[in-house]
């Protein structure tokens, strides 16, 4: 202060802030603290000069017990000290403090400053602090001049606004026109009837008029904005509300028929697809026949809760019906509330854990950490599914004499191969938050420093270094999953889409790896080739473009993976007829499964005894739907990285690596538990799912805040810009939403997965001394075609996990709708909640859509699996 090498100094001070919160403002700490603070203006006063202006202000209020951001009186009002050596109030200090309503401090720096006020500002300046110590009627001359200039700033914004913008009523912006003109007028009248710099007696008494009436101007214009901009519709809010809560009930209720009737689950969900049309049209009827205007968002509202309704009016009369129909029994002596208490107990965890993570929405402080607060609950429920294992006595195998007698307990040996993963998937969370992006409410956060670019970095060597490990890990993800196809047998066909995986694969790596090498060079190290740097940064990102469009379609014309020899004798049948309907749909349920077994036991046979009397050899049939999403995940996972930056590879290496854990860990569950319920994905896996899906969210360099998004991600490709809106909208959509976009499409995977490791699990169980007799009788494994054993408990299996997915997915929507709503007069409403709320209702809208071509896919793959058995069949 003292130096004088400023204009304007500004400080910010949290004391008295975090004393409120932690003691309220009656305590003895809060009067230490405001001593504190008086000491520090009474230093801060004797160091001021005649020319200097001090303005103390708080930024909110606080009620009794410490809290704010409501709207309450105390709340959002705030105390205002100004102080000056000069007078300011016409020749000294007021004999009371004058209250001035709706007052703004950015007019009223902006003009002592000498720079123009904001142009949307809307506030009203303190015209009281232009006065000086002049006389009276020079005061009022000043704080009119002031006035004017107030009064053009707002009628020149409220002009332009209203031109984009029709929020605001037209009567009443004429209105506010008609005071503005007239008060302009009248001051033009004004100044033009002055004599020199004097004004004559009968002119005085116009002075205070005119100025009451820019006043008047002023706060009816501000009251006119905060109507039309602060309006909310509470009735909508709780109909969408209850909307968004009823699809998450008729979610839950749907999986849980799926599970115990699949005809009424079937029977009942036809209802929302018939009724919803139904009152969509007549509500368009309406509107065809009154000729009155319909606002669609409320015409698509009443559609889906026509459906909803429809569907729950089913559900209940088909439950009565089958209640009379069965008769009552006693639950104890039936079982029945046993096995559902169970069942509760058994949803207690998972379901706790998402009940927590919803609740805290309700909490700004959470939203803000929610970064690490999403890994922190993941970690919590992986290791709650252990301990419950645990508690279950899951882990431990059956005691014997000798362990009854000792007290001793043997754990299980899988129990190892399950603490290995848990242990992975800890590292996975604890590297991932590496990667984060900073909120400006942390201001002691840094940011990610993989979040820049490699173009960024002045070190050579380190920029080389990270170039190649980037790229590395790149071959090292293609060299995974070309490994883990080979292993299953999905690498041995000819097929277009297994030669792209061979060949396309290297390729799109090599096309990202040119492109970051070109991206990541200095424009002043290239010389004479800065015209070809510039086609190269077009070219390679759209030929990865080309390349992944290109392996998406051959996935979907034709996702078999299977190698099939045919070296079939004329000798002996495949199958055993069925004695039934001859071509019905029931003979071809019957022969699938027995042309699988009897590929299996022929190439069995060739095996063991070295015979040729193979009939048809099958490479890859036992992982084919597990083999295509693999692929697909692949594909968009080299997108996805493409369009962030560099060294977020990494990020999105722990991705695949904590998904592949996580998969791995419920399989394990799944099979330690002894869980007989094969076509069921568990809640816990489930939630825990989507809770991974929420942590890369940020750890890939995210926060649902606007100036965190990725907006280059927009140029990927495109270095002159767009011709259009859409396309940049989703190269930047599938880059905020990365995370949302890879979890959702893999989603499958967890009913997948346990089939697909049917194989190497049986082998850790197998004892180690077998006869070749014992050996023969071991049931084969059928992995993935156990599904083709039952294609209705499939496709029930397939319904059930996707509405798991979306109920857990709209519980989230729902608890930051609900929090929107009721805190929407809360401080941080524009700063936190109604963010999130844009967020989380895009990722709800990216994840349904994603997990639809999910699912799909998977059934593209089964229709395809169906067709060559028929072909098969036929040969």
């Amino acid at each position: 202060v003292d130096s004088g090498e400023w204009d304007v100094l500004i400080a910010h001070f949290l004391g008295v802030d975090h004393c409120g919160h932690k003691h309220g403002p009656d305590h003895p700490e809060m009067a230490k603290k405001l001593t504190q603070m008086n000491e520090m203006l009474r230093s801060l006063v004797d160091h001021l000069g005649n020319d200097t202006l001090l303005l103390v202000a708080g930024d909110h209020g606080m009620t009794e017990t410490g809290d704010h951001g409501g709207d309450s009186e105390k709340e959002v009002n705030a105390a205002l000290f100004v102080y000056s050596r000069t007078p300011l109030f016409g020749g000294g200090p007021p004999e009371e403090p004058e209250t001035i309503p709706q007052v703004n401090l950015v007019p009223t720096v902006a003009l002592l400053l000498g720079v123009p006020i904001p142009y949307s500002n809307i506030g009203e300046v303190m015209a009281e602090l232009f006065a000086g110590d002049s006389d009276a009627v020079s005061a009022a001359l000043q704080q009119l001049s002031v006035y004017h200039i107030n009064a053009k700033q707002v009628d020149r914004f409220l002009q332009s606004y209203s031109l984009v913008a029709q929020d605001l009523p037209a009567e009443q912006l004429q209105h506010l026109q008609e005071l503005f003109s007239s008060a302009v007028e009248e001051h033009t009248q004004l100044l033009t009837q002055m004599q020199g710099t004097t004004v004559p007696p009968e002119l005085k008494p116009r002075l205070g008029s005119l100025i009451g009436r820019f006043q008047r101007y002023l706060r009816e214009a501000r009251a006119v904005c905060t109507q039309s901009w602060a309006r909310f519709h509470p009735l909508r809010m709780v109909g969408g509300c209850i909307l968004i809560a009823s699809s998450c009930l008729l979610c839950y209720v749907a999986s849980e028929l799926a599970v115990s009737s699949q005809s009424l689950c079937r029977s009942c969900l036809l209802y929302p697809l018939f009724w919803g049309p139904v009152g969509a049209g007549l509500l368009w009827l309406i509107h065809v026949f009154t000729q009155e205007g319909l606002d669609l968002l409320l015409v698509s509202s009443w559609a889906a809760a026509a459906s909803q309704l429809g569907f729950f009016w089913h559900w209940w009369g088909q439950h009565l019906k089958r209640a009379h129909l069965t008769g009552s029994q006693p639950p104890l002596a039936s079982g029945g509330l046993r096995q559902r208490l169970r069942a509760w107990l058994g949803l207690a965890f998972p379901m706790g854990i998402l009940f927590f993570r919803c609740g805290a929405m309700f909490s700004d402080s959470f939203v803000v950490a929610e970064a690490r607060v999403a890994p922190f609950l993941l970690a919590s429920l992986v290791m709650l599914l252990v301990g419950k294992l645990h508690w279950d006595g899951h882990l431990t195998v059956p005691e014997g004499p000798k362990q009854q007698l000792l007290g001793v307990s043997s754990y299980r040996r899988e129990i190892w191969y399950l603490l290995c993963l848990v242990a992975m998937l800890l590292v996975c969370v604890r590297l991932s938050s590496f990667f984060h992006q900073c909120r400006e409410e942390i201001p002691q956060c840094r940011p990610s420093v993989f979040l820049s670019p490699l173009a960024s970095l002045r070190n050579t060597r380190a920029k080389n270094l990270f170039y190649l490990l980037c790229v590395a890990l790149l071959a090292g993800l293609v060299y995974a999953v070309q490994s883990w196809l080979r292993h299953y047998g999905n690498l041995n066909s000819s097929d277009p889409l297994v030669l792209f995986v061979r060949w396309g694969f290297p390729l799109v790596v090599l096309c990202i790896a040119c492109y970051w090498a070109v991206a990541s060079s200095a424009d002043d190290s290239l010389g004479k080739l800065q015209e070809l740097v510039q086609v190269a940064v077009v070219v390679f990102p759209r030929a990865v473009y080309g390349l992944a469009s290109m392996g998406l379609l051959l996935l979907l014309c034709n996702p078999m993976t299977v190698f099939a020899k045919d070296t079939r004798e004329s000798a002996g049948s495949i199958v055993t007829p069925y004695l039934g309907v001859p071509g019905s749909e029931v003979d071809f349920l019957h022969v699938i499964p027995q042309i699988y077994k009897r590929m299996q036991e022929s190439q069995k046979s060739r095996l063991e005894r070295g015979s040729c009397r193979a009939t048809v050899a099958a490479y890859g049939l036992g992982s084919v739907y597990s083999a295509a999403l693999v692929i697909a995940l692949t594909l968009l996972g080299f997108l996805l990285m493409l369009l962030h930056s560099e060294r977020l590879s990494f990020a999105f290496l722990l991705l695949f690596v904590e998904a592949f854990v996580l998969l791995h860990i419920h399989t394990c569950a799944k099979g330690l538990a002894g869980d007989a319920e094969l076509f069921s994905v568990p809640w816990c896996a489930v939630i825990s799912w989507l809770l991974a899906a929420s942590q890369f969210f940020y750890s890939t360099g995210h926060q649902p805040i606007f100036p965190a998004i990725h907006w280059n991600a927009a140029f990927v490709g495109f270095h002159l810009g767009h011709s259009m809106n859409l396309l940049p909208a989703v190269l930047v959509g599938a880059n905020t939403f990365a995370s949302h976009i890879l979890f959702a499409v893999g989603c499958p995977l967890l009913l997948l997965w346990p089939f697909v490791c049917e194989m190497s699990n049986s082998q850790r169980k197998k004892p180690k001394k077998e006869s070749r007799e014992e050996l023969q009788e071991v049931e084969e494994h059928m992995m993935e075609m156990r599904l083709r054993e039952s294609p209705e408990e499939f496709s029930t299996a397939l319904l059930q996990l996707g509405l798991k997915y979306l109920f857990v997915l709209g519980a989230q929507l729902l608890a930051c709708v609900c929090a929107a709503m009721i805190l929407r007069r809360h401080l941080m409403v524009w700063k936190v909640f109604a963010p999130k709320f844009l967020f989380e209702s895009l990722g709800f809208v990216v994840s349904s859509i994603c997990l639809l071509l999910g699912i799909s896919l998977v059934m593209r793959v089964d229709c395809a699996v169906s067709t060559w058995f028929s072909q098969l069949r036929l040969r």
